[in-house]
């Protein structure tokens, strides 16, 4: 059971440097989305997408770990979390440790993600919310009955005006 132990430690260590890895990128997404810039938002992206996958391996590798933890130690119940292991080990003080200790980096580290992520979330929001509002101000202009741009033969430039949508595809 060590071995499956140490194995956990590893596996866990390396989501830390992940998440860990995630949090400034997602604060330069962040910035990224103030500035709606979305060449850097898409390589942004693509980078986050890629350490998500890694994440995913490794979540895999951990649920397989905690399995084998699991059976070796003869535990029927469903759920079996690292801090329910954390608790049957005090006659290893050593592993319990380390393990109690990552568990509170990787705690830490997902909640700041988290918070991050959330607001990253409630900026493209408000930025869809002003793209709607822009798009809905534009088309209640065309579509108003009067336009209020003068021109010398402005009966003519309203008839033609009428008819245009708000975007002007060519085919």
């Amino acid at each position: 059971m060590a071995s499956l132990i140490e194995e956990l430690i590893d596996v866990l260590e390396q989501e830390y440097k992940l998440y860990k890895e995630l949090i400034p990128i997602a604060e330069m997404k962040t910035q990224v989305i103030v500035k709606n810039d979305l060449n850097s938002l898409q390589e942004i992206t693509d980078k986050e997408q890629a350490a998500v996958d890694q994440l995913n391996v490794l979540e895999h590798k951990r649920e397989t770990v905690m399995l084998d933890i699991k059976t070796v130690i003869n535990r029927k119940s469903k759920e079996f979390s690292l801090k329910d292991l954390i608790g049957l080990l005090d006659k290893q003080p050593k592993e319990q440790k380390a393990l109690s200790v990552i568990h509170d980096n990787l705690k830490a580290a997902v909640q700041r993600l988290v918070g991050v992520n959330n607001r990253n979330q409630s900026l493209i929001q408000q930025s869809l919310e002003m793209i709607e509002f822009n798009m809905n101000f534009i088309q209640s202009t065309r579509m108003s009955p009067g336009n209020n741009t003068y021109t010398k033969s402005a009966s003519r430039y309203d008839a033609q005006m009428r008819g245009t949508g708000m975007f002007d595809a060519k085919q």
